[in-house]
């Protein structure tokens, strides 16, 4: 039986292949750290609040609503931490809490428009790289990325 160590010791080509994507992984993720720190400190905010707002972000460009529920699974906290993470974020202008389209019973929290522009005036410039930085990649490439980025995110789920 091998050890662990062992078993990520490459012996063949794609052995090494896959150490090479998993090493560009952990480069990725290092990156995306040091952007989110970036972002987190000029926006004075900890990790959690804008960790809840890219979620925001990401579902309203889905068209999907968030309920503070789902906000809590999504980062793993309570409820009475997630009622204080929307209070501070409502404070600061950056979410409000609306009555939910459908259900009257419900609520859901949404980005505000001056939290929209704070994010992208902050971000924008980034995206625009990263989208330019996919210019030469064909579409069937994008698709492994795509496919291969969403393997990693389940694995990791």
């Amino acid at each position: 039986m091998s050890t662990v160590v062992e078993r990520w010791v490459p012996r063949t080509a794609r052995d090494e292949l896959v150490m090479a994507a998993m090493a560009s992984v952990r480069s990725f993720t290092d990156a995306m750290d040091r952007m989110h720190g970036g972002i987190r400190s000029d926006m004075d905010m900890n990790a959690t609040d804008l960790a809840a707002l890219r979620m925001l972000i990401v579902r309203e460009q889905r068209g999907e609503w968030v309920s503070p529920h789902e906000i809590a699974e999504h980062l793993a906290i309570s409820t009475a931490s997630t009622t204080k993470l929307l209070d501070r974020l409502s404070e600061s202008g950056h979410v409000e809490r609306r009555p939910h389209p459908h259900d009257r019973r419900a609520r859901i929290v949404a980005i505000t428009e001056h939290a929209r522009r704070e994010f992208y005036r902050r971000f924008g410039e980034r995206m625009v790289r990263m989208r330019e930085s996919m210019a030469d990649y064909s579409d069937d490439e994008l698709r492994a990325v795509i496919r291969f980025l969403g393997d990693m995110e389940e694995a990791l789920g």
